[in-house]
């Protein structure tokens, strides 16, 4: 691709939003919760595992501990039994129960609404927050940047940043701000279901004419 105005990419990246919306009308967070505690938790969980993993797990660890106060109190080797599988499960242990003990200290046991109180508790950094302001309180103050949004922005080449604060500092000026939650929705659909990385299925993408790195001539 030859070198492309601002103007030519921000255009470019409104009709990939507005294709992917018609290819994924229903694409949603995955995680499945029922309040911003638990999708906190489970987010905080989904750090280098998939969200079917959690899913598999929050029922019994919400089950156990409904509230941040009765996780406040839990013993870290209870919990560790119930999440071992998601990876990484003392030091997710130790982060979930610091939340709750954080959250019932500094906000009375509930989830708080702006990014640099969730970003000042233990295991949430600006992705989490992003995450549970869009997804619970309908605030876009930002892009979730995972690992698909990073890859799949990188083949748009809506970027070529690699970390996900620089990345998503490339993407919001693209987007509609409105649009940031469902954006990171619409690149992780596409992500699990046709770009996916090992072997990207470009025939049936319907964004492939729009992108520099595609396979389809």
């Amino acid at each position: 691709m030859t070198r492309e105005s601002k103007k030519a990419r921000t255009e470019r990246a409104e009709q990939v939003y507005n294709l992917l919306v018609k290819e994924y009308p229903e694409a949603h967070c995955e995680l499945d919760f029922t309040n911003p505690f638990q999708l906190a938790v489970a987010t905080i969980l989904s750090a280098q595992t998939t969200d079917q993993r959690v899913n598999m797990v929050t029922p019994v660890l919400f089950d156990r501990y409904p509230t941040a106060k009765a996780l406040a109190s839990a013993q870290q080797e209870d919990v560790e039994g119930i999440i071992r599988t998601t990876g990484f499960f003392r030091n997710k242990a130790k982060n979930i129960i610091g939340f709750a003990r954080s959250l019932m200290a500094e906000h009375g046991g509930h989830v708080p609404a702006t990014i640099a109180e969730l970003a000042a508790l233990p295991g949430v950094g600006r992705k989490t927050a992003n995450v549970i302001l869009g997804n619970v309180f309908g605030l876009n103050e930002g892009v979730v940047v995972d690992t698909h949004v990073k890859r799949l922005s990188t083949l748009l080449r809506f970027t070529k940043e690699k970390t996900p604060e620089k990345i998503e500092q490339d993407l919001m000026p693209l987007f509609a701000s409105d649009n940031w939650t469902m954006l990171s929705h619409l690149l992780i659909w596409h992500g699990r279901r046709i770009c996916i990385a090992r072997r990207p299925n470009c025939e049936d993408c319907a964004v492939a004419h729009l992108c520099p790195s595609s396979s389809v001539v």
